[in-house]
């Protein structure tokens, strides 16, 4: 029998070892511990000689059917799960960087992992160098006088650049660094980085993943024995997936392929729309053929993804007046759930960065970033093209 596709792994993938009683969902097993009669065989399952679980800060039935499902999505040897998105981040990068290793990065990843580089890993003697994304020549140079970890996010957020991953991950191996990749913004719908050459794959699963807004979660996927290790500092840290957010993110993870492909065909028509106005100075999508990055995107991407981000003329102003005038959109910091999410970077992606340093990353004030939902695209723009009225601001015929 051929292997099933992408939709039927999304719905079948990690759940038939977890049920229990005939049921045809996999349980949300609440329990702190896990009891033996068998003083042997509780041993063997703690030092994992045996299959089975112990305690919840290590490993949970529910949560184990949720790393198996994205373990299976994005064609990984192991994956292991945490409390947020962030947690996957810096517990990663917190196992394989020590005092005086060097990472090399890009400048404009997502706020909170921006804080990280510039902010506590210096603290801990780590060399960080943040280079220009999509300058390849740069990277490829720093990478070449020698680095632990390469760490990139593609496509980034909030400006939807794109990094070649494949000519990224050469680099990385040449020097023996490890090429982490954050595909929250693509999802393994739309991108298999660990078919490009990287070795793991991190994931805020709050976003698309889960994709409903009620659950926060994240993993690592990759290369088997890095996973171990990552997840026995998690497990001794205790940044540990909840199971019921386990159970959320999994039942999300079902319609995962048909949310994303709706969420890819909104998202392209929204970008092609706003480039009607004036008041648009700018619109970022790496759907677009004038994206300077369409080229890498359409090489290693399937689609282009639900995210892009627009600036517009008079900076916060403008945003502060046209938002709240969207009757189908949450204003929120969040992104990948069904419904429509906007907001600007200084209160969402980047709210913990200054003025200054989010204009050093290259995102103004006046940028607004658009998690398009899976609303019909006619309401979707008609709501656009009304609050852009509403603020006296109309689209070019």
């Amino acid at each position: 029998m051929k292997e099933a596709r992408f939709g039927t792994k999304s719905i079948w993938a990690g759940e038939k070892d977890q049920l229990a009683f005939g049921a045809t969902q996999v349980p949300v097993v609440h329990s702190v511990s896990f009891g033996y009669d068998d003083m042997d065989e509780w041993y063997d399952v703690a030092i994992g000689k045996k299959p089975g679980h112990i305690y919840g800060r290590n490993t949970n039935p529910t949560v184990q059917a949720f790393e198996e499902k994205i373990r299976v999505l994005e064609g990984a040897e192991a994956s292991t799960s945490f409390s947020t998105g962030m947690a996957a981040i810096s517990n990663t990068l917190g196992t394989l960087l020590f005092p005086g290793d060097r990472v090399v990065s890009i400048k404009d990843t997502y706020g909170g992992t921006n804080k990280i580089f510039t902010e506590f890993l210096p603290k801990q003697q780590v060399e960080v160098v943040l280079c220009d994304t999509g300058d390849h020549e740069a990277i490829e140079k720093e990478v070449a006088k020698g680095c632990k970890v390469l760490y990139l996010e593609s496509p980034t957020n909030p400006t939807v650049k794109i990094t070649d991953i494949e000519r990224m991950a050469r680099a990385g191996k040449t020097v023996g660094a490890t090429v982490v990749v954050d595909n929250t913004f693509a999802t393994p719908v739309n991108q298999q980085p660990l078919t490009l050459g990287a070795d793991l794959v991190i994931h805020s699963a709050t976003k698309f993943l889960g994709g409903h807004a009620d659950a926060l979660g994240g993993a690592v996927c990759g290369d088997k024995t890095l996973v171990e290790s990552i997840y026995h500092y998690r497990e001794i840290n205790g940044a540990t997936l909840d199971p019921m957010a386990a159970y959320l993110l999994m039942r999300g993870m079902k319609t995962l392929k048909l949310r994303v492909d709706q969420q890819n065909k909104n998202a392209a028509e929204i970008a092609r729309y706003l480039q009607t106005f004036d008041v648009v100075d700018a619109v970022f999508y790496p759907g677009l053929p004038e994206h300077p990055h369409h080229d890498i995107a359409k090489q290693q991407m399937t689609g282009f993804g639900g995210m892009l981000s627009f600036s517009v003329k008079g900076g916060v102003e403008t945003v502060r007046d046209l938002l709240p005038k969207l009757k189908y959109a949450n204003r929120a910091a969040n992104l990948g759930s069904v419904e429509t999410v906007v907001g600007p970077s200084r209160t969402t992606s980047h709210v913990e960065c200054t003025p200054a340093e989010r204009a050093a990353m290259g995102i103004p004030e006046g940028l607004i970033r658009y998690s398009a939902g899976i609303e019909d695209i006619e309401d979707l723009i008609e709501d656009l093209a009304q609050a852009f009225q509403a603020i006296g601001q109309f689209a070019n015929s």
